[in-house]
């Protein structure tokens, strides 16, 4: 007679007492540490009891941040503190904090005030309704001009190229299930591009507009080579389409060189002459050399990512962990 394990279920949205989880990383965000602490409390104060928290993660700073949030955990019980043993990036802080979450629903945000706390209680009421995912569609950016249209530009190009139906312009601020993110921690991905993991998993999910607030204080982190970064890993996880565009271009290179073997033996055999173009016949191979190379990198890129998932190193590792009696990760 086989046995079948009985295993608590995540509750469905809207069903059970609500606990909210936060999930914050911060890198050197010292000026807006007492701003966030504030309005992120208030949105708190401002729901049902619960056993509600703030879950920030210190992905190595080098100034006080770290120093803030143990002074603030020290005294509020309701702010974990989880400190790296040094900076991973954005995406493997993000994973650390879905890692020490406890809540039922949990909201994913900077910690640079461009995703306005405020905004919270619109994304519970859709949680409420049913809903699994409810994430930010991320409207009047006060960036510049170019990294807006960089950003529009790239929303779109992923949605087209991908092998899922990714959202436009839905960043990492959203409001995920207890059992989204359980699904989301299962993922083994050592490049993580999380807002894809997050449509990836399924279930009810939805859009809010929300307006994009400018940072508070002090200067984004993300430099133009990490925000390529990520951007790489959006795309290569969730497309092959680069390497079939090598196949598509190989076999129109083959196409234009036969057509031009044929009229090559048409000219010679049929007007006793050879067709001239020395100049044309250097530029493309120059040409295609380029693409062989190119192609080539983009393969040696899907490469690198395989070689980095099969050394199956940890995404982070936890220096320490302060508040609610410094548990450990689930």
């Amino acid at each position: 007679m086989n046995t079948v394990a009985h295993q608590t279920q995540p509750l469905e949205p809207g069903q059970g007492r609500l606990r909210l989880s936060i999930a914050i990383p911060l890198y050197n965000e010292e000026e807006n540490v007492p701003e966030l602490l504030g309005r992120i409390g208030a949105v708190l104060d401002e729901l049902p009891d619960g056993a509600h928290e703030m879950v920030f993660v210190d992905d190595g700073s080098s100034d006080s941040t770290l120093a803030l949030l143990e002074r603030a955990a020290d005294e509020d019980d309701r702010i974990v503190v989880v400190s790296l043993s040094r900076n991973f990036g954005h995406q493997a802080a993000l994973t650390a904090a879905l890692d020490h979450v406890t809540g039922t629903a949990i909201v994913v945000m900077d910690g640079d005030l461009q995703d306005p706390p405020e905004a919270i209680p619109r994304f519970l009421e859709r949680y409420e309704e049913g809903y699994d995912v409810v994430y930010a569609q991320r409207v009047g950016r006060k960036e510049s001009w170019w990294l807006r249209l960089s950003y529009f530009l790239f929303y779109r190009l992923l949605a087209g190229m991908a092998d899922l139906r990714l959202p436009l312009d839905a960043g990492d601020f959203a409001l995920m299930s207890r059992r989204v993110v359980d699904h989301i921690r299962r993922a083994s991905e050592y490049h993580r591009y999380l807002r894809g993991l997050r449509t990836w998993v399924g279930f009810r999910q939805i859009g809010i507009p929300v307006e994009r607030a400018p940072r508070f204080a002090g200067s984004s982190k993300y430099s133009l080579p990490k925000l390529l970064g990520l951007a790489f890993d959006g795309l290569f996880a969730f497309s092959v389409v680069p390497l079939r565009a090598a196949a598509v271009l190989g076999a129109l290179a083959i196409a234009l060189s036969t057509l031009f073997g044929i009229y090559s033996l048409y000219v010679k055999i049929f007007l006793d002459r050879s067709p001239e173009g020395f100049t044309a016949v250097i530029l493309t191979v120059t040409f295609l050399s380029g693409v062989n190379l190119v192609f080539l990198g983009i393969v040696g890129e899907y490469l690198g990512r395989v070689y980095e998932q099969v050394k199956a190193r940890p995404l982070y590792v936890v220096a320490k962990v302060v508040g609610r009696g410094s548990r450990s990760a689930p």
